[in-house]
Formats: structure tokens, C-alpha cells, sequence
């Protein structure tokens, strides 16, 4: 089994460390800034707010597939470099344009960002496969994972802090020079191997790429239940995400700005579960952190929705955070382990709307389950989707324990 130290040691995991640390606060600045300075030209618009949103998931629906295909023809390191410059170049963009008087033009910055992550997120899963051995593959997902953790709470108050003293324009600069040194960080990585793609690309076009993709993520059992699992985390999440101020409010009976103490356990929760998981990745299969995760998930979910005291609805959003890097380091481990590093694109393509686009159609109804239903009834219900994602992945640890035994 690798030790953390032979991972950390590798010169890719460094560089991509580095990269997404600079990306990273790049977004964070961004949509801090984007969202108070809309909400001060608007005076606080909910449509106008609400675009924010549509300008980042709506390229998730349109572009995913088309982005995974074009990481599989593309060479990885190249395409990640030339997405983060092209990222920088679309700020430089919005600030000509808003010295030109026309502030609608932070919506452009948020919607090209969106565009270019469904192209470098397939492209980055492409290239852990490629230099990242198998068994390893899970305790460098968990360093990632702890990475996007602690910005969780980091970003927020970078971001608030950058806009409060910066103002947009710089706030938007400074995001730009953030995406540059993010490209300059993956210039060091080792180069791409050009022979493979090149032949490829010539022999295929791009539609029989997509069709070929969703023939593989049929064909292959352990993405297809991996893919309904997600399906099935994305109607719980969505059914809750714009619900947990309902929480404090009524459950708990606090005022609404009490919604803060909820945010220290969680950040917490999720820092502490990441640096976890990575110490325990070497030692736990996959399969068995996705489980965990998703039964104790399922558990502090149905918690927070019947607790009526607050330090208990603290320690289940604890619960939650605490397990919630097991589920996505699961996932994503075990999508690199059985997947063909040809298809890595496509398959990162199709997974991914099926959950974002399943949390969307939930929070579009969450709103009006919470006017009909009792809070303690929404939240089971969202619990029960985790437990049947669960139930979706048993087969998977199933077929481990059967290996195991012979």
C-alpha cells in the first residue's frame, strides 16, 4: 500500500495541489465579487441574483458531454493550460467592458468560467489516471478533496474580504492573475503522450465519440450504478440545499442569523473528514468509503430535520460534512479504477449533469414541498434518497467481500 509521503512526493500531485489552490481563490474572489456587486447595482434582486446561478449551471447541461468528449480527443495538460488562460482572458474581457459602463457583463465572467470547468475538470480526472497509479488514486482525490474543504471556508471570507477592499474591478483582476498563475503551476507537470490521442481524433468524429461514450457507461455495471447512486445524492441534496435556514427558523425557533453557527461544525466536519479519509485511503476500499459516507449522510440528514435543540442539530451537521469526502472520493476513486483512461472524459461528462441536473429539478421544488409538508418529512425524504443510493452501491461492496473471501 503507497504511504501518503510516496504521493505527496510526486511531482504531479504537487503541481495540480498548486494549481487548484490558485483556481481555487480565482473563484472564490470571482463569486463573492459577482454576487455583492450584483446585488448592489440591483438592490438586491432575487431575478438578478438567481442569474448568477443560471449563468454557472447552465453550461453543466449544455456543454458536460461535449467538454468530456473533447478532454478524451485533447491533450490533457495542454487543454487544462490553454482552459485557465482562456479563463484569464475572458476577465480582461469583462473589465474592458465594464469601463465601457455595461456592469451586466460579471455574468459573462461566471458563464465562460462554467464553460471552460466542463472541459478542465474531465481533463484533470484524464490526467490522474494517466500519472497517478491505481492505488493511489483515492488518497490523491483525498488531498484534493481536503483542498476544496478548507476553501469552503476560506473562500467566502477571501472573497467577502477582496470585494469589501478591492472593489470589483480589482477583485476581477485579481481573479484573472489567479487563473494565470493556476495555467503557470500545470506547465510543470510531465507532458502529455501525443501518439494515442493523435491517432484517435483521426479516426473518430465527435458524435460517435458521445455515442460511444454512453454505450461504454451502459456496458460497464459498476458506472452505471455508480451514476443512478449520484442521480439518487442529487434529488436528497436538492431537496434540502434551499431549505436550511427552515431549519434554524423553525425547528430550532432562532432567528435567522443564527444560520452562521451552523456553518462552524460543518467546515469543521469537512476539513477534518478530508484529512481522514486521505490517512485512511490506502487502508479502506473505495467502495466501503462511498457507504459509509452515504449511510451517515442519509442518518445526520433525517437528524437535522427531527432535532429541535440546537447543539444537536450542530452535531449532525458535523455528522454530515464529517463523512460527506467519503462519498465524492469513493466515487471518483472507483470511476478511475474502472475506467479506460480513453473514456475518462466522457464518462466525468455524463455523470455529471445526471446530479446537478436532479439537485435543480429538487430545488425547483423544494419550495413548494416545504409550504405543504412538515420539515421533519422533507429532510426524511432526502434522507431516504441517500439510503437508496446506498442501496444502489451494495452490489458493489458485495462483489468485494466475495473477492475477498476466495
Amino acid at each position: 500500500m503507497p504511504s501518503s509521503g510516496m504521493l505527496q512526493r510526486n511531482r504531479f500531485v504537487r503541481m495540480v495541489l498548486i494549481s487548484n489552490v490558485f483556481s481555487q481563490l480565482g473563484i472564490w474572489v470571482r463569486n463573492l465579487a459577482i454576487l455583492f456587486y450584483v446585488m448592489e447595482k440591483t438592490d438586491g434582486d432575487a431575478l438578478a441574483v438567481a442569474l448568477i446561478s443560471v449563468a454557472e449551471y447552465a453550461p453543466i447541461f449544455i456543454f458536460s458531454l461535449i467538454g468530456g468528449v473533447l478532454a478524451d480527443r485533447w491533450r490533457p495538460k495542454k487543454t487544462i493550460v490553454w482552459c485557465e488562460l482562456a479563463s484569464a482572458l475572458s476577465v480582461g474581457i469583462v473589465l474592458l467592458v465594464l469601463d465601457m459602463g455595461m456592469w451586466e457583463a460579471v455574468f459573462l465572467a461566471t458563464f465562460c468560467s462554467a464553460v471552460l470547468s466542463q472541459i478542465t475538470q474531465p481533463s484533470g480526472m484524464k490526467l490522474f489516471k494517466l500519472h497517478v497509479p491505481d492505488e493511489q488514486a483515492q488518497a490523491g482525490m483525498s488531498l484534493l478533496q481536503t483542498l476544496f474543504s478548507i476553501f469552503m471556508i476560506l473562500g467566502p471570507i477571501l472573497g467577502t474580504f477582496a470585494y469589501q477592499t478591492l472593489g470589483i474591478r480589482l477583485s476581477i483582476l485579481l481573479t484573472g492573475i489567479a487563473f494565470l498563475l493556476s495555467a503557470s503551476a500545470m506547465v510543470f507537470i510531465p507532458p502529455d503522450n501525443t501518439t494515442v490521442v493523435g491517432e484517435r481524433v483521426m479516426q473518430t468524429s465527435v458524435m460517435r465519440d458521445m455515442v460511444d461514450g454512453i454505450r461504454y457507461v451502459a456496458a460497464k455495471k459498476v458506472l452505471v450504478y455508480l451514476n443512478l447512486c449520484f442521480l439518487a445524492v442529487g434529488l436528497g441534496v436538492g431537496l434540502i440545499s434551499p431549505l436550511g435556514i427552515f431549519l434554524i427558523t423553525e425547528r430550532l425557533g432562532l432567528p435567522a442569523q443564527d444560520l452562521q453557527w451552523m456553518t462552524i461544525p460543518y467546515g469543521l466536519g469537512e476539513i477534518i473528514g478530508g484529512i481522514v479519509t486521505f490517512r485512511l485511503a490506502a487502508k479502506i476500499a473505495p467502495q466501503w468509503f462511498l457507504m459509509l459516507g452515504l449511510v451517515v449522510n442519509a442518518a445526520g440528514i433525517i437528524l437535522s430535520g427531527l432535532s429541535t435543540v440546537l447543539w444537536l442539530t450542530m452535531t449532525a451537521q458535523f455528522l454530515i460534512a464529517l463523512l460527506q469526502p467519503a462519498i465524492f472520493i469513493g466515487n471518483n476513486a472507483l470511476v478511475m479504477l474502472h475506467t479506460d483512461q480513453a473514456y475518462i472524459g466522457r464518462v466525468a461528462g455524463i455523470r455529471t449533469p445526471l446530479m446537478t441536473g436532479s439537485m435543480v429539478v429538487m430545488m425547483s421544488v423544494s419550495g413548494i414541498a416545504a409550504k405543504t409538508l412538515p420539515l421533519e418529512i422533507i429532510y426524511g425524504a432526502a434522507g431516504i434518497c441517500f439510503l437508496l443510493g446506498a442501496l444502489i452501491v451494495l452490489p458493489l461492496c458485495e462483489e468485494r467481500l466475495a473477492a475477498a473471501s476466495r
